[in-house]
C-alpha cells in the first residue's frame, strides 16, 4: 500500500494509488522480431511450393500473415485501456479508460462501499467489484487471478483505514 501526500490536511492524503494496465508480454520491438522471423518462416515453407508451380499457396501463406500482424495490432491497440483508482480518507475514485480514450469515472464514499469478490476453488479470484447503494462496477477485469488477488488485498487495507478516519497529532 502505498501513501502519498499531496498537501497539508489529511483530506488530501493518498492512502491507495494504482493504475491499472492489461499485462501484454511482447513488446513493439520483439513484436518487430516476431514479425519478421514469421513472415520468413512463411516465405521460406511457401518458395517450395511456387517452383513446384502451386503458386496460389503463396496467396494464401499471404494472408496468414496478415491476419497474425493485425491480431497483433488490435492486441496493442487494447493495451492502451487502463484503470485508475484512488483512496483517500474520504474518497474512492475510480476512472476507466478505455482503449478508444472513452473516459468513465466513478466517486465513493469509503464508509459505504464495499470490495466484492468472486472466488473459486480452482482458479482463485475471478472477479472484483466495487458495491454502494445496490449498484456494482466492476474493476480489474483484465487482470489474472493472483494480480487481482494482491488488489483485493491492498485496495481492502486502503478501506479500511479510510474508514478508520484521520490520526491527528
Amino acid at each position: 500500500m502505498s501513501v502519498e501526500v499531496l498537501g497539508a490536511g489529511p483530506e488530501n492524503l493518498r492512502l491507495f494509488s494504482a493504475r491499472l494496465k492489461p499485462h501484454r508480454s511482447l513488446n513493439r520491438r520483439n513484436f518487430r522480431v516476431l514479425m519478421g522471423i514469421f513472415t520468413g518462416a512463411s516465405i521460406c515453407s511457401t518458395l517450395p511450393f511456387v517452383l513446384l508451380g502451386a503458386w496460389p499457396v503463396a496467396g494464401f501463406m499471404g494472408i496468414d500473415v496478415a491476419i497474425f500482424y493485425f491480431a497483433f495490432r488490435a492486441s496493442f491497440r487494447a493495451a492502451r485501456a487502463y484503470e485508475d483508482v484512488e483512496v483517500t480518507f474520504f474518497e474512492l475514485m475510480l476512472t476507466k479508460v478505455s482503449a478508444e480514450g472513452e473516459r468513465a469515472e466513478w466517486r465513493f464514499n469509503p464508509a459505504f462501499v464495499r470490495l466484492e469478490r468472486e472466488e473459486d476453488d480452482e482458479f482463485g479470484t475471478q472477479r472484483l467489484a466495487l458495491v454502494s447503494r445496490g449498484k456494482a462496477v466492476e474493476i480489474a477485469a483484465f487482470l489474472g487471478p493472483a494480480d487481482k488477488a494482491d488488489l483485493a488485498a491492498d485496495l481492502s487495507r486502503a478501506l479500511a483505514e479510510a474508514r478508520r478516519g484521520p490520526r491527528f497529532s
